[in-house]
């Protein structure tokens, strides 16, 4: 089976930024993305113990190259000042590119 090259973009992000990234995501026209609540502790101190404000998300999305750097530099732009973001690539193969 021939593996084919694209990307995975993972967002882990407060729950308060949720409805920012899934507008950035709709604005670029990508409509496939998994996400999960998940909690852990870091800069902004220990995550999801509590109230459901306090929760963290995490977003993986497989998306193409071309359409990556304008979604990381509008999350960059608009959204690492007010929330808690952290936002990393992986380069990954899939099986059907054309899903993505």
């Amino acid at each position: 089976m021939k593996l084919y090259e694209t990307k995975l973009l993972t967002i882990i992000c407060e729950i308060l930024a949720q409805e920012n990234i899934l507008d950035i995501l709709k604005k670029h026209q990508i409509s496939g993305y998994t996400k999960y609540e998940v909690d852990g502790d870091g800069d902004r101190g220990l995550r999801g113990q509590g109230l459901k404000t306090e929760k963290n998300i995490k977003f993986e999305i497989i998306m193409n190259e071309n359409k990556l750097q304008d979604v990381i530099e509008e999350i960059s732009r608009t959204l690492f000042a007010n929330y808690a973001i952290v936002l990393h690539v992986t380069d990954i193969g899939v099986l059907r590119p054309e899903k993505f």
